[in-house]
């Protein structure tokens, strides 16, 4: 369990800090990130929502407890990933940008997978728990 929690927390850390260090230039309206907005054709008013979405994801992820808002955060970030990717590849840039995407891709699976790992084993203790109280 312990090398679990060290695995999800690497994947997550990982995670949350490509998320903040994206976000942030996307709520400030970095000229950088309105110069890659305008390329890839979307209106600059989006940036400060998609940034805001962002860091609302990582609390959610971050935050214990509400499961539901935090399977909605893993989506969100696929989404999004799957959104950048998507048009960066209709605009033409060339795949050595897509790195950046499939990392992104194996930190939200990791993250996702080993949040999973964790919860099906503190379920699986707990039910545990509970039959040996009973006998």
């Amino acid at each position: 369990m312990k090398k679990t929690k060290i695995i999800y927390w690497i994947f997550t850390g990982l995670l949350v800090a490509l998320m903040v260090l994206g976000s942030i230039p996307d709520i400030m309206s970095v000229p950088d990130a309105v110069a890659l907005f305008n390329h890839l054709g979307y209106p600059t008013y989006l940036l400060p929502f998609i940034g805001i979405a962002k860091l609302l994801g990582v609390v959610a992820i971050l935050i214990p407890g509400f499961p539901r808002i935090k399977e909605w955060a893993y989506a969100g970030f696929v989404f999004d990933l799957t959104r950048a990717m998507y048009s960066s590849i209709s605009v033409g840039d060339p795949a050595s940008g897509w790195l950046i995407f499939i990392i992104g891709y194996i930190l939200i699976a990791g993250s996702y997978i080993y949040h999973h790992k964790i919860l099906k084993s503190a379920s699986s203790g707990t039910s545990s728990n509970k039959n040996s109280l009973t006998i």
